[in-house]
């Protein structure tokens, strides 16, 4: 590191384009610390990203680092010496930190809520170290006393009971008081959020009325204290069809002033890069705005280090694009990187969510969680049960994304860390293998069990290739399985020395085709429409899915509009006794009248109801009995008929069998 810091050169255009008021010190060319140049000597893969504005903003979120030094958490460099972590982020071309803001995370007695306990502050303490290296603040009030998101949006305990008008000037107030203490402390603010993951509500608020007064007010203190600065608006679930579309014409409806609308997007839930791209390009082409991904992460390890649950790890239901390793971390980085920069219409930057935000102790939950309790190095605190008794008053608890930082259980950084310098030159190392893609296989009760002899490795580059795999399995091991009933077994074993795994799930066999609509096509399902509905198509969305990627999904706004039927023809079966069934998991039917069905040459032999329940509440409907002679056709299905109520009745329908019993 040390001829790296030699190396390092004034970059003022990449840090002063967004620098905020003028009364803002200015960046001394000694304090710039962000290289100018290629890091050399990484074994990292990175692919150059074309045409990348040297004012890209490129962050990350180290809101909880505060707490986490406090709980005797120590960083240090790639040379292993312990190093300030904000000249770490800042040496390998991180530009931006970005720091959440709660109104008062604290109780009546200064117990911290956790989260790192993020008030004015703390975010001004950041902001000084951030703007000492040569890095800007991006601000993140989420004007709530606690976490703010998509499903959470409380009014801060000294703002409750009042109205939309008296709550605009506080928080027009409370803004521009806390951006004035940053200038006060000399910070360089480059954005200013007023609001986090804000989907249709916030500061406890839900009409676009109140909603835009409250942006409005957020803007004006940011117009007036750091006038420079950007203003920005964040949303999550780019995945949803058309949302980003109608929040911004909403937006515009109201004239509410602001600059960048920004989008959180976590592979595991949100859809595609593509998809991320288009939605967020029309709002730039259609209102003029600049775009941005706010908040990003991936895992570089499956493992949990601090003893508390993390959000993310193997299986759990969620998409995974690239391999739990440093270098799929890294590929994931570059890429959202490269399609906000080349792909999307006016993207400004990529910011990284907390990428220092590690386990402040590897030797036990208790030992972990008096620090938690004490500093807000976790998630949240007990104390927090004050504000939000339902969720943190009962789950708090260590740091749930650990295994998604930049840094390792030790405070060492990780080869990944590069990425936001090597993204402007690439570097093109010869591409190994990384991690080996699992192996799934539907094996009948009765049938064989064939493993494979070649996997698929994914290398570093993010291409794959096949190589042989040798399964650590025995004859015993596979009689086990085949006398074990319906269950799921890993096969464990080995490809260019990298830990492979066989998913066997062991079966009884289905006579229905593409039973979870697997193939991403309807047929051979049929279809029958009766009502009309807006969508009716086969999804590719796992945490939609029962099992798998894929499932059948329906949505019409109009009442009465969701009536229809989802069957398969089965011909030449042997002749025995069947049982169907089939998942269906939805909201805001109203009336509905739902159920399984069967006939046995077009005479119905049997009917399940079902019912709608909400979101990931599946019900099974089961037609059992179903007796079938030679050279008869059994057709099964679902039928379903919702008046509506709400937004418009939805659904998602998953994993049709029909199997023998005798």
């Amino acid at each position: 590191m040390k001829s790296l810091k030699r190396m390092m050169t004034l970059m003022l255009p990449a840090l002063l384009f967004l620098t905020g008021c003028t009364a803002s010190p200015a960046i001394a060319p000694e304090n710039s610390l962000i290289p100018t140049e290629k890091i050399g000597g990484s074994s990292l893969y990175v692919k150059k990203v074309e045409n990348l504005p040297e004012d890209f903003i490129l962050g990350m979120d180290i809101s909880s680092v505060l707490a986490e030094e406090n709980s005797g958490v120590k960083y240090y460099d790639f040379d292993g010496a312990e190093q300030d972590i904000f000249r770490t982020l800042a040496e390998n071309g991180v530009n931006t930190i970005r720091v959440r803001v709660w109104n008062d995370p604290f109780d009546e007695n200064g117990n911290g809520f956790g989260g790192g306990n993020c008030d004015i502050d703390a975010a001004t303490e950041i902001g000084k170290r951030a703007t000492a290296v040569g890095m800007q603040l991006l601000v993140d009030f989420h004007y709530s006393d606690f976490w703010a998101d998509p499903g959470k949006q409380m009014v801060p305990r000294a703002w409750a009971g009042m109205d939309v008008e008296a709550k605009s000037k506080a928080l027009y107030q409370y803004t521009k008081d806390c951006l004035k203490k940053l200038r006060a402390a000399g910070v360089v603010v480059g954005m200013v959020q007023i609001g986090n993951e804000t989907n249709g509500v916030f500061c406890g608020e839900s009409s676009w009325s109140n909603l835009s007064s409250l942006f409005s007010a957020g803007g004006k203190a940011v117009r007036e204290v750091y006038p420079k600065a950007l203003v920005a608006l964040h949303f999550a679930n780019p995945e949803t069809a058309d949302r980003y579309d109608g929040y911004a014409k909403q937006l515009d409806q109201y004239q509410v002033d602001y600059d960048v609308f920004a989008s959180s997007y976590y592979p595991y839930w949100h859809g595609t890069l593509d998809n991320l791209a288009a939605s967020l390009s029309r709002v730039s082409e259609t209102y003029g705005k600049k775009v941005m991904v706010m908040e990003t992460s991936y895992a570089y390890t499956p493992y949990d280090s601090d003893f508390s649950g993390n959000t993310i790890g193997e299986g759990g239901g969620v998409i995974k694009d690239y391999p739990f390793t440093v270098q799929g971390q890294a590929n994931h980085v570059r890429n959202v990187i490269d399609t906000v920069a080349n792909k999307t219409k006016n993207g400004i930057g990529v910011v990284y969510w907390e990428g220092a935000w590690i386990t402040v102790g590897q030797t036990s939950w208790e030992e972990n969680s008096k620090l938690w309790e004490q500093y807000g190095s976790g998630w949240a605190s007990s104390y927090a049960s004050v504000y939000d008794p339902k969720d943190a008053g009962k789950y708090y608890g260590g740091s749930a994304v650990d295994n998604q930082a930049m840094f390792d259980a030790n405070g060492r950084p990780l080869e990944s860390l590069r990425v936001w310098n090597l993204v402007r030159y690439g570097n093109a190392v010869e591409p190994k293998p990384d991690a080996i893609e699992d192996v799934t296989l539907l094996v009948d009760l009765n049938g064989t069990i064939v493993l494979p002899e070649i996997v698929s490795a994914v290398m570093t580059d993010d291409s794959k290739q096949s190589i042989p795999v040798q399964w650590n399995v025995t004859e015993a091991d596979l009689d086990r399985m085949y006398r074990g009933g319906v269950q799921t077994y890993d096969v464990q074993g080995s490809a260019a020395g990298l830990e492979a795994h066989c998913y066997v799930n062991m079966v009884e066999f289905n006579f229905l085709e593409n039973y979870s609509f697997e193939t991403g096509e309807e047929s051979p399902w049929r279809v029958t429409d009766r009502g009309h509905a807006d969508q009716l198509y086969v999804e590719k969305k796992v945490t939609d899915s029962l099992t798998g990627e894929y499932h059948y999904h329906f949505w019409s706004a109009a009442n009465n509009s969701v009536d229809f039927s989802l069957e398969q023809e089965v011909a030449g079966l042997p002749a025995g006794t069947y049982k169907f069934a089939v998942s269906i998991m939805g909201g805001d039917a109203g009336d509905a009248e739902v159920y399984a069905y069967a006939l046995v040459d077009g005479v119905e032999v049997g009917r399940a109801p079902m019912g709608i329940n909400g979101y990931n509440a599946w019900d099974t409907g089961r037609v059992n009995g179903i007796t079938v002679a030679a050279g008869q056709t059994v057709t099964v299905g679902i039928s379903v008929k919702c008046s509506g109520a709400g937004n418009g009745a939805w659904g998602k329908i998953d994993d049709a069998l029909l199997n023998s019993v005798g």
